[in-house]
């Protein structure tokens, strides 16, 4: 999991040393030697804020999300170096997708600590004025003046003393102590991602059966009997008389015509 950290130092103040560590003002800064030392003064403090979104739109290095509230943010000119570790894989912005849901953890730790700086000079007394100044031979043969701030106390051989009782010739040490009470703060981003569900599969093409009931069989007392063959002939129903006599009328009139017409021709002759 990739994860970007920020750490800053907040000063709070300056404290001057102890009885041997008194503050000794400088005016020339070439020979003097300076350490710092950082120690841990109480117990760090962790803050976390999780925020998460889901991705709706992403074209080239800018990317739009929608936040938990609802909100749009958008995003842009993301680095490539910033990753999103998805199912154990570092994505860049080209690589994630729109529906991924998205966590971003920042995580501040806070911790007091103390810097001590230690500055030490080293000569040889060329020149004293107490209390207000001496001058030291410094090791590159050069003189150099500095003021003695009131209770200075400076090593020699092992012992200490004051302005007063520095002589010319004196191998002397003199160190300056600046105790800085600090907050350190160490900012961690991580940055983590779940790809969007699947989308669902399409249904399979099933045959749908419907089922047709068969019709219930129709009960009957007795089987009806076979119809009979139609006839051939039409069936004699009547008698040949009433042709008979529409034969005898007909020729009847015939025979009644006849004595017409003859009578008539012995007329005209």
């Amino acid at each position: 999991m990739k994860s970007t950290r920020i750490s800053r130092t907040i000063s709070r103040g300056v404290l001057a040393g102890g009885t041997l560590c008194i503050a000794f003002s400088l005016t020339a800064s070439a020979q003097v030697q300076t350490t710092t030392k950082t120690t841990p003064e109480g117990a760090p403090t962790q803050t976390i804020k999780v925020e998460r979104g889901t991705v709706v739109y992403v074209s080239g290095n800018s990317c739009v999300i929608k936040a938990e509230d609802g909100t749009l943010r958008h995003f842009d000119n993301v680095p490539e170096s910033v990753t999103v570790t998805v199912d154990g894989k570092q994505l860049n912005i080209h690589q994630i997708q729109p529906g991924m849901v998205l966590e971003r953890q920042t995580i501040v730790t806070t911790t007091p600590k103390v810097i001590t700086t230690v500055k030490t000079v080293t000569g040889t007394v060329w020149y004293v004025n107490p209390p207000g100044s001496v001058i030291l031979t410094m090791e590159n043969g050069k003189n150099q003046q500095f003021k003695i701030p009131k209770g200075q106390k400076f090593t020699v051989d092992g012992q200490q003393t004051d302005a007063f009782g520095l002589q010319k010739g004196m191998k002397v040490d003199a160190q300056q102590v600046i105790e800085q009470p600090a907050t350190v703060v160490a900012e961690e981003v991580k940055r983590t991602g779940v790809m969007p569900p699947p989308p669902p599969a399409p249904a399979p093409d099933v045959a749908i059966l419907i089922f047709v009931p068969e019709p219930a069989p129709v009960e009957t007392a007795a089987a009806a009997p076979a119809p009979e063959p139609a006839p051939t002939q039409l069936p004699k129903t009547a008698s040949e008389l009433p042709l008979i006599g529409l034969l005898g009328l007909l020729f009847c009139g015939l025979s009644l015509s006849a004595m017409a017409v003859r009578s008539a021709l012995a007329r005209i002759a």
